[in-house]
């Protein structure tokens, strides 16, 4: 007995023509796609977070730059003390030795100190705890790259009400700039001070 013909018993082959597996790729690719701009997203939230802390971490230094200088005002004594009372302590160019950071105001038509002194220069502004001795950590971690600095202008004043030809009041501008972990990332901040007794 013979067996059956070969193909026989067996239903016809349906053609194929191969739309499945061109669906099956274009689907896989969309699912890349999606997966990579996800993962771009994810990328870019993390850059500026990372960037955002940074920001922080200057902003803080600023800060404590500001109330360095305070502290420097309030207890300065000896030569120090006299520069800071009277204004032939502020000299152009922010002084150096025992007056360094102290900034002449301006001429007329000339920018301020704050915007024409290079505040990232040695030698131009007071570096933290210079004249305080105050220590703050830098360049590790979430630390500062460096220490802040700040300088200071004494600027007369005439209170509301006061009788013409009072003698004027005095109080400082003080201008600090706070450095991030990273190159480049950098906060200014002023503040106006008055000393309690003035």
């Amino acid at each position: 007995m013979n067996g059956p013909a070969r193909g026989e018993g067996r239903p016809p082959r349906a053609k194929q023509s191969g739309v499945t597996l061109v669906m099956s790729l274009l689907l896989l690719v969309s699912v890349l796609l999606l997966a990579a701009s996800a993962a771009g997203l994810a990328l870019m939230g993390e850059k500026a977070a990372r960037a955002e802390r940074d920001r922080h971490v200057a902003l803080q230094s600023a800060e404590d730059a500001l109330m360095d200088a305070e502290h420097d005002i309030d207890s300065a004594a000896g030569e120090r003390g006299a520069l800071l009372a009277a204004d032939e302590g502020f000299a152009p160019g922010c002084g150096s030795g025992a007056a360094l950071g102290l900034c002449a105001r301006a001429a007329e038509g000339e920018p301020p100190p704050w915007q024409a002194a290079d505040l990232e220069a040695e030698g131009t502004g007071v570096p933290f705890g210079h004249f305080t001795g105050a220590a703050m950590e830098t360049g590790e971690g979430f630390l500062p790259l460096k220490r802040p600095r700040y300088i200071i202008e004494r600027i007369a004043y005439h209170s509301p009400g006061a009788e013409a030809g009072t003698e004027p009041g005095h109080y400082y501008r003080v201008t600090a700039v706070g450095f991030g972990s990273r190159e480049g990332t950098r906060v200014v901040l002023q503040s106006s001070y008055r000393r309690p007794d003035d």
